[in-house]
């Protein structure tokens, strides 16, 4: 009695596990995030072509950070036959990246490319994004091959379309 007693119990924690690893998010339904460092970062800071880039250094738990997206999003999808790219920095801590980045991105149907930047010495690249950045976000890089402008602030849809818009116009001219 007691053999099947154990054997019954064995089954039965065998089930829960195997129950609970099914139940489990399938990460490779969600989309891949690329990790980088500054280093890897830097060159998609600095692309010297016909397009214009808006580059947004964010954060998940960063509520100013996330109320912005959506403007973000809306310029990725209007502006792509326009020669806009929208890049977005995730600036999480590298152990979120499967808890709260990739869930993130799922949930909010991102388009935009999405880079996790790993690099936890800030101290020696928030200069080089802008000499003026004192670290805080959301922040902004917006520039093409003529011209560089850098927002430390969330903005409105209606801010950010005139911004690229006249981003746009400078590249053209």
């Amino acid at each position: 009695m007691l053999t099947i007693l154990k054997k019954t119990a064995i089954f039965f924690f065998i089930g829960i596990i195997v129950l609970s690893c099914s139940q489990k998010k399938d990460i490779k339904s969600e989309p891949k995030v690329p990790i980088v460092d500054f280093e890897g970062l830097q060159p998609i800071l600095n692309l010297k072509n016909d397009t214009t880039y808006v580059v947004n250094f964010w954060a998940t738990w960063c509520t100013p950070c996330v109320k912005e997206i959506p403007y973000l999003e809306t310029i990725n999808g209007e502006y792509s036959n326009k020669k806009v790219k929208v890049i977005l920095i995730n600036l999480d801590f590298p152990n979120h990246y499967e808890t709260r980045l990739l869930p993130f991105i799922a949930e909010k149907k991102l388009k935009s490319k999405v880079i996790m930047l790993d690099d936890p010495n800030a101290n020696s690249w928030i200069n080089l994004v802008n000499p003026n950045w004192s670290g805080s976000i959301p922040a902004t890089l917006i520039y093409n091959k003529k011209e560089r402008r850098f927002f430390e602030k969330a903005f409105e849809l209606d801010e950010l379309k005139q911004i690229v818009d006249e981003m746009l116009l400078l590249n053209n001219n």
